[in-house]
């Protein structure tokens, strides 16, 4: 840890305003350090104290964290509040409603893929609409433990539904919205959904999408695959499509929403009457009251596929009380989460950052947040952010570097035309972010007075201390722990409650992953490095790290080093065999705008990287990478630059690509480099 007074990085510290630090949950350095030692030292009182803010129906009776990080002394496990009782929804809602007089609060501003289509929704609107939506799962036959696969835009309907599989106990499983019948089916059938929810369709700016005719594939091919499959489909029909001859019809009914009379082309939703429920109908048949189920501490409470090195999607299993816990805390204190705020996470409900930051963390604080726009940045307009932002007095703002970095490109002018004063704190999540976009973020975005925060959900590159109940340390090839400066393999000595429980249906997985490599250590599968003042740098999961000639090297310090040079837009490295230094470096490059790439711009990448990083980091082999593949949520699919790299055609699993024409793209230039 770094003692404070440590003046080695004053030159690059950026301290919050004082203003702000007054009244912060965590003020100062010092604050910080009572706490997390309490938080190592003392777990069971620290998480009690923060489980008082909750409603259990029963108490713990054990330990608050109990487990196993060590393969050879039998099964991997981790237990928090065994014994206790609870329901996640209950405490993120009624508990706001009923004992905090939230209910008048808005829980949530939606803005759809139209700025004239948006609504507000208060705490007791959510609470009447998740108990209806979860009597509606019940009369289709959905009990505890059952799982239900939800596959909606961001809409309203997306975080009713969430919350009704937490009221009664069922699990759910919720699938991007952009991704392929093939994507869906193989995560229904992995999981056993014996329900589906879907809508008919989203408009993603001026892009139509067919959700219905999506869903409709993938049960067919999941009747193909197997004799289990969803029973019954219950379909949204979102407002946005619902257009006959021309006409807007079946506008939502709550007078808070205003939809102008936007002509969309007109939407064919296929209809199976013996699978098909139609949501508007039988949401109206049901009552607004429905009793939670009470459920054990460590009964699952969702299921969220991520892809592996190998391609095939891994179900993450998370349990009810120390996600409540964890997403809890992280929210309150990373955002410094006051009750005059307004909050905006532009993530999509269906990766982990929106579980936490759009659903559980803000409702189980009783925040007021902002529900995606469904569209993307910069549509109907590059400054479609910056409106938003004017519009609700947004205050606490967290997106993603991808975001960043488009924004980036229109520059300044679009901000200058909306009044960003309200932001006192931005967010950045996801990806590695480079110091180029982080510094745009911070100069321009926030006009150099608002902090910039992260949360840790393994693929970030900030440098931060650890969050509480967090123990971090650094270990070599061997196992071996690191002092002070290094580089290495980040691991966990002990668990923090909303870490990941098991991988669904492959708990040998789970464990040959995550704690096989290090016996007794959570093993990320992240690369890090602590610099002398103790701060933690996330370089890029450990797969991203590249050891030549017995030198570990961080793939995302080595983009950083590229991106740095003015013709570059973006960069991403990966491994290739040598058969002198074992790996070496190859490197794909995309241009920005009217910059040639030819032998010269190539001898500056490598000179600019040498001198950045040193000799050992030159690149070998620079390919010229008009696009790169990315999955839908804009993250670099490096497992197949490895396949391009290495000239192997078999890539596995693409169900996850946004665009396949790239691969084929790079191939076709792949020669040229490799040559």
């Amino acid at each position: 840890m770094v003692v404070p007074g440590s003046q080695h990085a004053e030159d690059k510290m950026y301290h919050p305003p004082e203003g702000l630090q007054k009244d912060a949950h965590v003020p100062d350095f010092r604050c910080y350090l009572e706490l997390y030692k309490k938080s190592i030292e003392e777990p069971d009182v620290f998480w009690k104290e923060v489980a008082s803010d909750f409603y259990w129906k029963k108490p713990p009776t054990g330990q608050i964290l109990q487990y196993n990080f060590d393969v050879t002394k039998g099964n991997i496990y981790v237990k928090c509040m065994e014994g206790a009782t609870t329901n996640m929804c209950y405490n993120v809602l009624d508990r706001n409603v009923n004992d905090k007089n939230l209910g008048e609060r808005v829980a949530f501003y939606w803005e759809g893929n139209s700025p004239d289509h948006h609504m507000a929704i208060t705490y007791s609107q959510l609470l009447g609409q998740v108990c209806r939506c979860a009597n509606v799962l019940k009369q289709m036959g959905v009990r505890k433990g059952d799982r239900v696969a939800i596959y909606l835009p961001m809409i309203p309907e997306l975080v009713y539904t969430m919350l009704a599989c937490t009221r009664i106990g069922a699990v759910h499983s919720i699938v991007f919205a952009g991704f392929s019948s093939e994507s869906l089916c193989e995560r229904i059938l992995d999981s056993q959904c014996s329900i589906l929810v879907t809508a008919d369709g989203v408009h993603r700016g001026e892009k139509l999408i067919n959700l219905k005719q999506i869903a409709d594939e993938a049960l067919e091919k999941c009747k193909e695959k197997a004799s289990a499959t969803v029973k019954r489909c219950l379909v949204v029909k979102h407002h946005a499509l619902r257009i006959q001859s021309g006409d807007v019809s079946n506008k939502l009914s709550q007078s808070s929403v205003n939809l102008s009379p936007v002509v969309f082309p007109v939407v064919q939703t296929p209809w199976d009457a013996a699978c098909d429920v139609c949501w508007e109908e039988v949401m109206g048949q049901v009552s607004e009251q429905c009793e939670p189920e009470w459920l054990d501490a460590e009964d699952p409470l969702f299921i969220l596929y991520t892809s592996g090195s190998t391609g095939k999607p891994k179900g993450v299993l998370h349990t009810v009380a120390g996600y409540l816990l964890y997403t809890s805390l992280t929210f309150k204190c990373v955002f410094d989460h006051q009750p005059d705020d307004v909050y905006w996470c532009t993530a999509d409900i269906g990766w982990i950052t929106g579980h936490s930051y759009i659903t559980y963390g803000p409702l189980a604080n009783g925040a007021t947040s902002i529900l995606v726009i469904e569209g993307i940045p910069v549509h109907p307009h590059v400054g479609r952010f910056w409106e938003v932002i004017e519009k609700y007095r947004v205050t606490k703002f967290y997106t993603a570097p991808t975001a960043i970095r488009l924004l980036m490109k229109y520059g300044k002018e679009p901000l200058q035309k909306y009044d960003l004063s309200s932001l006192r704190i931005l967010g950045t999540v996801g990806e590695p972010i480079n110091p180029e976009a982080w510094h745009w973020y911070y100069e321009v975005v926030g006009q150099k007075r608002c902090p910039v925060v992260d949360t840790f959900w393994q693929t970030e590159t900030v440098s931060t201390f650890p969050f509480f109940g967090v123990d971090p340390t650094i270990l070599n090839e061997h196992g071996e722990e690191l002092e002070g400066e290094a580089e290495g393999y980040l691991v966990f000595r002990q668990p923090w409650p909303g870490i990941m429980r098991t991988v669904y249906g492959n708990q040998e997985r789970f464990e040959n992953t995550y704690f096989k490599k290090f016996p007794g250590f959570y093993v990320t599968g992240d690369g890090c490095r602590r610099d002398r003042d103790g701060y933690y740098w996330i370089t890029g999961r450990i797969d991203d790290m590249i050891n030549v000639s017995g030198h570990l090297l961080s793939t995302a310090e080595i983009e950083s080093a590229l991106t740095e040079h003015g013709a570059v837009a973006e960069a991403a490295v990966v491994s290739r065999p040598h058969t002198v230094k074992g790996e070496c470096l190859y490197c794909f490059v995309t241009l920005k705008d009217c910059r040639e790439f030819n032998r010269t711009l190539v001898d500056e990448l490598k000179r600019q990287v040498r001198e950045k990083i040193g000799p050992i980091a030159t690149p070998d082999f620079i390919q010229n990478a008009p696009g790169l593949p990315k999955t839908r949520s804009g993250k670099i699919m490096r497992r197949v630059l490895r396949q391009i790299a290495r000239n192997e055609k078999d890539l596995g699993d693409l169900s996850t690509l946004a665009d396949p024409k790239v691969v084929e793209v790079l191939f076709s230039q792949r020669w040229e480099t490799a040559a």
